[in-house]
């Protein structure tokens, strides 16, 4: 386990407080994990979702869907 001297600003402070607070954290060290592997989840590298996978399977496949007009796709997509 990695350790580490971090300053924060008032505003970082409060914000790990909050978080700390709202998800029952005992620590600052853990609302700080916390953030990051929220962040990591979010953002890094998001996993697809079992229905666009299934898409893309079927795109793979030569399957493709043909819509004659936008509005057609917007409501096949909404």
């Amino acid at each position: 386990m990695a350790q580490a001297i971090v300053n924060f600003g008032e505003r970082q402070d409060r914000i790990l407080t909050i978080v700390k607070g709202k998800y029952g954290l005992r620590n600052k060290s853990q609302a700080v994990n916390f953030v990051i592997d929220k962040f990591e989840e979010e953002l890094l590298e998001p996993e697809l979702r079992p229905e666009y996978l299934k898409k893309l399977k079927k795109i793979r496949k030569g399957n493709y869907t043909r819509f004659n007009s936008i509005d057609e796709l917007r409501r096949a997509t909404s």
